[in-house]
């Protein structure tokens, strides 16, 4: 039984990014994405400009706080599971999908907020070979969305 995939964009500030990882989330059939905070909503036009209509095709929800929507989701019997580099964070394959997940992303200057991390069930990384240890962070949720995805088949 594939589980539910649901992710945070957590006060994501470029509305380019926003439809770039809508776009991606509707392809991989990610089941919801929250936008949260400041991130740019629908209703800005380089969110649908990068988009391409994806926004169509998906559950969208908006929330406030990423804090208390990560509680609500821990009540729902979600994994909290969120994309940074930082001390403690493992290998994305090194990941076991054992529930539901909402998957939490963060600033692109500042990150996952540090009251996120301090709830986050599991803190995932992307290895990276080079010596630059930072992705955008459109391009983190691809490759993060997509190994989720594929191991959420076995």
């Amino acid at each position: 039984m594939e589980r539910k995939l649901y992710t945070v964009l957590d006060n994501i500030r470029s509305a380019e990014n926003v439809g770039s990882i809508l776009r991606t989330a509707e392809s991989l059939g990610i089941d919801r994405v929250f936008l949260v905070g400041i991130t740019p909503d629908l209703s800005h036009p380089k969110v649908k400009k990068t988009s391409l209509g994806a926004e169509d095709n998906l559950d969208i929800v908006y929330e406030k706080d990423s804090v208390t929507l990560a509680e609500k989701l821990k009540k729902e019997n979600f994994e909290t599971v969120s994309l940074e580099i930082c001390e403690g964070s493992m290998d994305i394959e090194d990941f076991v999908f054992k529930k539901d997940i909402c998957l939490f992303l963060g600033n692109e200057v500042s990150g996952v907020a540090k009251e996120i991390l301090d709830i986050s069930d599991c803190i995932i990384k992307i290895p990276m070979a080079g010596k630059k240890e930072s992705l955008n962070v459109a391009v983190s949720f691809g490759i993060a969305a997509y190994a989720l995805k594929m191991k959420n088949k076995v």
